[in-house]
């Protein structure tokens, strides 16, 4: 885990909703954990599933994309053929930066302005930002916490291929390709171990959050005037 001013968080004086970053590589089940938690007092923002709705409807990424892969990399739903982008830019360093600038900045928009809702609808409650990325975009500057989900390199494999039907060989290329456990762990304020079943995990990310909101208090409650 990150030492003390190893990576700069919201000040601990800053106002409702507690925000709390969740990250960790392909196959951690972070997501899984994170959705469970959804409820009244508990709001997810996936910027997985943000970033699916911006390349299906935003007109801009859609001409932008065709324009590169043609127009056959939208099905006849609409939807974007995101295996056909995948195969493109994991091999084309290029391609993969250009798909980035496209849509990086349209997530991390949609992620501050739904935190900019909660906090006008006086939402005091958590908000669990769930991105894979938000180490790489600095977004933890703007979290109260960030927790890295991890699980063992056998199971991340093991829910790969279930989930998203990839080969042991797709997988490992993959997370070549992404942060390890141990550099997710080496950035974080708090480690989830996901490797039991799903109640377990859930119960740990609860656990989890629940344990930085209370530091967080604390340190406000320092730094009040007396």
């Amino acid at each position: 885990m990150c030492t003390d001013g190893a990576r700069q968080r919201r000040p601990a004086t800053a106002g409702p909703p507690f925000v709390v970053g969740i990250v960790g590589p392909a196959g951690s089940g972070k997501s899984t954990l994170a959705r469970a938690l959804a409820g009244a007092e508990i709001r997810v923002l996936d910027a997985d599933r943000m970033g699916h709705e911006i390349a299906n409807g935003d007109p801009a990424v859609r001409a932008a994309l065709v324009a590169e892969y043609g127009a056959g990399v939208y099905r006849a739903d609409g939807t974007l053929d995101r295996a056909q982008v995948a195969a493109k830019v994991f091999s084309d360093p290029a391609a993969l930066a250009r798909l980035n600038a496209l849509t990086h900045p349209r997530i991390l928009e949609r992620l501050r302005a739904e935190a900019a809702r909660a906090a006008r609808e006086r939402f005091r409650g958590t908000l669990l930002v769930d991105a894979a990325l938000l180490l790489d975009w600095g977004f933890e500057r703007e979290c109260d916490g960030v927790v890295a989900v991890v699980a063992p390199r056998a199971l991340q494999l093991e829910r790969l291929a279930k989930t998203r039907g990839w080969s042991a060989d797709e997988a490992a290329r993959r997370l070549g390709n992404a942060r390890t456990n141990e550099q997710f762990t080496a950035l974080a304020d708090e480690v989830v171990v996901n490797d039991h079943d799903e109640a377990h995990g859930v119960r740990e990310l609860a656990a989890t959050v629940a344990r930085l909101l209370a530091k967080r208090q604390l340190a406000a409650a320092r730094e009040r005037p007396a």
